[in-house]
């Protein structure tokens, strides 16, 4: 059971970090390759809805029926499932709409916020400033950072709790997050670089967002594992489900679309749906 701890919290902290691949991005790319985007983030869409729906629902229903029976394990299975939606939907709409880092903002339209933008276009110095506004963006940098840590908490528990049941399940499960965190990554450097000039503040603060993920992991534990039964792990695997139903409809796929064309995010999605149908059967 420690040897599956570890790796549960090992595969979070994976995931977490990912949102420095999306500093290295910033950092070195020009432009935003978004036919890539679209089809990564389609596809982490379609591996954590098909996971959801067939594997983890299922598990979490079955968990409470060995204690409870078929029916009262329906009704706590489908009143976890959008509990999880519930949570994860309010902790959304506390957060800012221009600030919310779910919003898909390509290198180009951020950085067209600089100083060094406006004066490009001829502005004056003072109304380049004005325009790229420092402030404005440190604190657009710094409100991502915080809204993608407080909405990386709750991912950071679906993410251990699922590779904690089942550890295939919970590393394809990393994966999708962990696409779902480059582009997280990118929301919070660019605008702290341009604000401070400084790659390794912009790097640190986007380090600290992803390091949310295996804290709410490590929290979750600490708390759940003193009266975890078959019935609360089952609510909670079924909270899990919703919380990455939700992530997949409001944030992957919209995402998705909005990187590209409409076709790449859907076959991104069909591509990660048939890829964990897969490897769910390779395990059988």
């Amino acid at each position: 059971m420690d040897d599956r701890v570890l790796l549960a919290f090992g595969l979070t902290l994976l995931a977490g970090l990912a949102t420095g691949i999306g500093s290295a991005i910033a950092f070195f790319a020009r432009t935003t390759n978004t036919r890539f985007l679209s089809v990564a983030l389609g596809f982490s869409a379609g591996v954590m809805i098909y996971v959801s729906f067939t594997e983890i629902l299922t598990q979490a229903i079955e968990s409470i029926a060995a204690v409870r029976g078929p029916t009262a394990a329906a009704w706590l299975g489908t009143a976890g499932f959008f509990c999880g939606i519930v949570l994860i939907g309010v902790i959304d709409r506390l957060i800012p709409s221009y600030e919310n880092p779910h919003e898909a903002r390509p290198l180009e339209q951020l950085r067209e916020r600089t100083p060094e933008a406006a004066a490009a276009a001829g502005m004056p110095a003072r109304a380049a400033t004005a325009a790229g506004g420092e402030k404005r963006l440190l604190r657009m940098g710094l409100l991502s950072a915080l809204a993608i840590g407080i909405h990386n908490f709750p991912e950071g528990l679906a993410t251990f709790a699922a590779a904690l049941t089942d550890p295939a399940i919970g590393l394809s499960i990393a994966v999708a997050v962990a696409i779902h965190n480059i582009p997280e990554g990118i929301a919070v450097s660019v605008p702290i670089y341009y604000a401070t000039g400084s790659r390794r503040k912009a790097f640190w603060f986007s380090f600290l967002s992803g390091v949310s993920e295996p804290v709410g992991a490590l929290l979750g534990f600490l708390v759940l594992r003193t009266f975890l039964s078959p019935v609360v792990f089952g609510f909670l695997f079924a909270a899990v489900a919703g919380i990455m139903v939700f992530i997949s409809l409001d944030e992957l796929f919209p995402a998705a679309r909005e990187y590209g064309q409409g076709h790449l995010a859907i076959y991104g999605l069909v591509a990660g749906m048939a890829v964990m149908a897969l490897s769910l059967l390779l395990f059988l």
